[in-house]
């Protein structure tokens, strides 16, 4: 539900800057959906947090350091970094604000409140780590009710806003979704058996980064796809018949890294004939990806039975690519093994999510490729070769979607097995819808649907008695919050899914 306003007094804003309609006579659209979502879910937490919260306290268990010097001196550094960072974005986060040196959007740019968040949050993990604190213990009764109290009043908040017709900060959604996580992960770890359960929040974290390593790969490469007008539906078939080249290239060559780049390849070729069919002779592109989905589940379980199986040794044994520290950032604490503690492709998606976001946002390059993907008439008028340029995008994502693919047969086991890509291909489609088809925001929610898949495994054996299910659940559910508009706008590129015919 929506309501429209205009104040007397026409006439527009000056400049690009909007302007508030009180002041101006512009007109605004206010939606409800922000309020009633938070509403909604506010209420679901005070009934699970507050209500059916219980008398026992819940344990999270901070990772042991390796080696007790190097994590000491690498946690005071990194926690006067951490706090020279956060006062000076603070600062020019302030400055920014009361000088009116705002975006077009009349807010400062996205980038420094979220820096800003982050490094306060490195800030207080190292504080954590020069305290040498192991465990931190939190009563389950009294956090749920604080937490219910934050998110009714955040809810009100919103309602309020909403009412007056004024715009919805991005902090109080961001603040939300932190208060809602507290709640929810001391309400499940305090359901546990014993008098005070506990999980490894270290391990955790580790464990859901490792497990959205394909995740992450797999909606970079929808990102490129559908950013110039192409939808991928093959991340499926690009991740599976990536983990099959990577585990017989690496097992015959006898090298994992020759098994890496057959994997790329693996991944292009793919691409290719989704490029050719429906670029070329424009075939539904969503058709011809779900063919190509189901032909490569075939033809590698065909494959895997006839071949891998008869010979293992020869053809089925890759090894795996070992885990390797960045010196000095794997000793900081709790965030270092999680993050600085990887294997060759896990690095390489961080390297993948910079080189995507920088290219899409900050080169001429990218900004030929949204023109594409939002108008590409208007991209051809101009010059821009729009086939040509969608058929690179999607070879490209097809690369980047069978490195991913060599991440089940190269870290994760040591062997090709049929089907092994589960249904993440899929999954990283939702990523990529949540994500607003923003690498950024598509690297974060990979990492969603990893930590609740780790969380399936946690809840299960500390004895809660919350549903492994529920949680297998939770990150579709706020997929379709994202789609509907609930916690935000979500929007794909105008041109997405269209083939074009030059005129």
């Amino acid at each position: 539900m929506s309501t429209t306003t205009t104040q007397p007094g026409g006439g527009t804003p000056a400049g690009n800057a909007p302007a508030s309609p009180r002041k101006t006579g512009a007109t605004e659209l206010v939606s409800w959906k922000a309020g009633i979502g938070l509403s909604l879910l506010a209420i679901l937490g005070t009934v699970l947090f507050g209500f059916m919260s219980n008398s026992k306290s819940a344990g999270f268990g901070i990772a042991e350091a390796a080696n007790e010097a190097a994590s000491s001196v690498a946690a005071l550094v990194t926690f006067v970094l951490a706090l020279l960072l956060s006062a000076g974005l603070g600062y020019l986060w302030f400055v920014r604000r009361r000088s009116g040196r705002a975006s077009v959007s009349g807010t400062v740019p996205g980038w420094l409140p979220a820096s800003t968040v982050a490094a306060v949050v490195v800030l207080g993990l190292a504080a954590l780590g020069v305290a040498k604190v192991s465990k931190v213990t939190l009563p389950s009764a009294a956090i749920g009710w604080i937490a219910a109290v934050i998110l009714l009043g955040l809810a009100g908040y919103t309602v309020y806003l909403t009412q007056a017709k004024r715009a919805v900060p991005r902090w109080v959604g961001g603040t939300f979704a932190a208060v809602f996580l507290i709640g929810f992960m001391v309400w499940i770890v305090a359901g546990g058996n014993g008098d005070e359960p506990s999980i490894s929040l270290a391990g955790l974290i580790a464990g859901s980064v490792t497990l959205a390593v394909p995740l992450v790969f797999g909606s970079l490469s929808g990102v490129l796809c559908e950013r110039v007008g192409v939808v991928n539906i093959a991340i499926e078939g690009q991740l599976l018949l990536g983990a099959f080249s990577a585990a017989v290239v690496a097992t015959v060559t006898r090298n994992v890294y020759a098994g890496l780049v057959a994997a790329a390849v693996a991944g292009t070729l793919v691409s290719l004939v989704l490029a050719v069919v429906s670029i070329k002779y424009l075939v539904n592109q969503i058709i011809v990806g779900v063919v190509l989905n189901v032909l490569i589940s075939g033809l590698t379980s065909f494959l895997f039975s006839t071949l891998l199986t008869a010979d293992p040794d020869g053809l089925n044994k890759p090894g795996r690519l070992p885990p390797v520290d960045i010196p000095f950032l794997s000793d900081i604490p709790i965030i270092g093994p999680i993050l600085f503690h990887q294997s060759l492709v896990g690095y390489l998606m961080y390297i993948a999510v910079i080189v995507v976001y920088l290219g899409l946002f900050h080169t001429k390059w990218g900004l030929r490729v949204r023109a594409v993907g939002e108008h590409p008439q208007a991209a051809d008028t101009v010059g821009i070769n729009v086939n040509r340029t969608r058929f690179w995008n999607v070879l490209m994502g097809g690369a980047i979607a069978g490195i991913g693919g060599s991440f089940f047969t190269l870290v994760s086991v040591d062997a090709f097995s049929k089907d092994m890509s589960g249904g993440r291909g899929y999954i990283a489609l939702a990523a990529l819808i949540f994500g607003r088809w923003n690498p950024i925001g598509a690297f974060l929610a990979a990492l969603l649907f990893g930590f609740a898949d780790n969380l399936q495994s946690v809840i299960t054996i500390i004895g809660s008695p919350v549903p492994s299910q529920f949680m297998a659940m939770l990150p579709y559910a706020l997929t379709v919050f994202a789609v509907a508009g609930l916690v935000g706008r979500s929007r794909p590129p105008a041109a997405s899914g269209i083939p074009y015919v030059k005129g």
